[in-house]
């Protein structure tokens, strides 16, 4: 191997002195062409030799920078949409889950961490995965920005989020690229040819960017694919209407049924109607069918119910969001599609919360509170436990991958109902974002709400409690808290107990005739 040291080069003249060099070859002004090791004299270096790199020339140390620059800006962004999932910052709360931006921009992270990682060792399995990503990414962007629900949905920090993403997949493409020809130039000039070996070090860079590239081209592909059942479920037509509420910042789906509250108005005797909360799930899978088959037997004349915000065809709200608020957005949304009540107020399980926050506030225009098997607010602590927390924000971090509701769909043969307001729909990331939501104040601001409103309730509202046997034998302090609240109000017309009833009462016969019987009564006043 021929060896040669750097810095002045001295060789002897005819006069048997020293000849300078650089006489010579006058120092030229610096440009792309100009090397950081001039070859000079003819002498190749060894393949090997840390020398030979890409990085003697300018362009490509520039295009360092500027991956390590995209990098900076991407992980602000995705600081700033992280905080957005806990505290909705101004401007920036999306109608949908947030948890497709955090992805995305979490994938833009890690596209340019393992770009910057194996800078100077490009490879065709770079360029190829480079090129499916981004494709796919590019699919994604089309969707996002084509279908109406899903791009008011994502907002423009969804929309910012997937053109950015697919933007930092091209650059990475051309990032590769360069490099590459940098790598074969500076070979060429210092070795005297392109190399074609690789070193061990170089073989086992490529194998782990090339798994890592094919995890990343498996999660653009599902995310392709979610979206494709998100834009599947938003043609799915909502009942009745959705309104805006809170300063038009997001739209709650409401609807009613039966004989209007005008007409109501203008008897003598006016029918209240029934206000419905759900409890745990969706009300339209949960609770609306048992009260429908009510209306239809004639024992009510009316009846409306919504869903809360992320449930069904509901936006999600800001963060954060307490039970208070929901109960506001819900007075709102009647308000705007003219329903003046009276009302009978129906809740199970933790819909008792929301719909005893909504009687304190409407005093004069609830005659009658229907609890079944209702969540006492001792039990908040439980609802927003850290656990149970960080579990939803793991849930939602992964719920844009779509893996539960594409083998749903696949081989369950789940439909855009099942996923909308039936037996997937704690799939969603909207549905996980509002539970989230509920998780993080329940302790705090929703706790101090109840309370509140236990204190203002008033005193001769009309009071029935129904109760699962099973829950009551099963804890005793859930049969301490469904007594306790049996006096909310001073005017308790029933506390039952069904036998063998679940939490869900409604789902055996017996709990469906006491609920009936005792909606009954309400409604006829006795």
């Amino acid at each position: 191997m021929v060896s040669f040291k750097f810095g002045r080069n001295t060789e002897p003249n005819r006069e048997g002195g020293p000849r300078d060099h650089e006489e010579e070859h006058p120092q030229q002004e610096a440009d792309e062409r100009t090397r950081l090791l001039p070859r000079d004299p003819p002498a190749y270096l060894s393949p090997d030799d840390p020398a030979v790199s890409p990085y003697n020339l300018w362009s490509i140390r520039a295009l360092r920078g500027l991956s390590s620059l995209f990098l900076a800006l991407s992980f602000i962004w995705w600081v700033f949409i992280l905080v957005s999932l806990f505290v909705s910052p101004p401007m920036m709360h999306s109608r949908g889950s947030g948890f497709f931006s955090f992805a995305y921009t979490t994938l833009t992270v890690g596209y340019l961490l393992l770009g910057l990682l194996f800078f100077a060792v490009p490879s065709k399995p770079m360029t190829v995965s480079g090129i499916i990503i981004a494709v796919f990414l590019c699919v994604d962007m089309i969707i996002t920005v084509s279908v109406p629900h899903i791009r008011v949905e994502e907002g423009w920090v969804g929309i910012a989020s997937v053109v950015w993403t697919t933007f930092i997949a091209l650059y990475t493409i051309i990032q590769n690229h360069s490099v590459a020809w940098g790598k074969r130039e500076e070979e060429e000039r210092l070795t005297g040819r392109p190399e074609t070996r690789r070193p061990l070090r170089e073989w086992i860079a490529v194998l782990l960017q090339t798994v890592f590239l094919v995890i990343f081209a498996i999660i653009s592909i599902l995310f392709t694919a979610t979206l494709i059942i998100r834009a599947r479920d938003a043609s799915l037509p909502a009942p009745g209407n959705k309104y805006y509420v809170t300063g038009n910042n997001y739209q709650v789906h409401l609807a009613c049924v039966g004989n209007s509250t005008t007409h109501h108005s203008s008897q003598k005797n006016n029918s209240p109607t029934i206000l419905l909360e759900a409890g745990e799930g969706p009300v339209e899978h949960t609770f609306q069918p048992f009260l429908d088959s009510a209306y239809q037997s004639g024992l009510i004349d009316r009846y409306c119910y919504w869903d809360r915000p992320g449930f069904g065809w509901s936006d999600n709200a800001p963060s954060p969001y307490s039970a208070g608020m929901a109960a506001d957005a819900l007075s709102e949304a009647l308000a705007l599609a003219g329903e003046q009540g009276p009302w009978i107020l129906v809740s199970a399980g933790i819909g008792d919360i929301y719909s005893r926050i909504f009687a304190s506030r409407h005093l004069l225009e609830v005659s009658g509170i229907l609890l079944i098997d209702p969540t006492h607010e001792d039990y908040l602590s439980n609802v927003g436990s850290p656990g149970r927390g960080f579990f939803l924000w793991l849930r939602g971090v992964f719920s844009p991958l779509g893996l539960d509701r594409l083998a749903g769909a696949i081989f369950k043969g789940r439909t855009r109902e099942d996923r909308v307001h039936g037996r997937s729909v704690f799939q969603t990331g909207r549905v996980i974002k509002a539970l989230l939501q509920e998780n993080l104040v329940a302790s705090s601001m929703t706790a101090s709400e109840v309370q509140t409103a236990r204190h203002v309730q008033m005193a001769e509202t009309p009071l029935v409690v129904v109760s699962s046997g099973v829950e009551v034998r099963r804890s005793k302090r859930w049969a301490n808290a469904q007594e306790d609240l049996t006096r909310i109000t001073r005017n308790l017309k029933d506390w039952d107990v069904v036998d063998g009833a679940p939490h869900e009462v409604w789902n055996v016969p017996d709990g469906r005739r006491v609920i009936e019987r005792r909606l009954r009564e309400l409604v006829e006043g006795e």
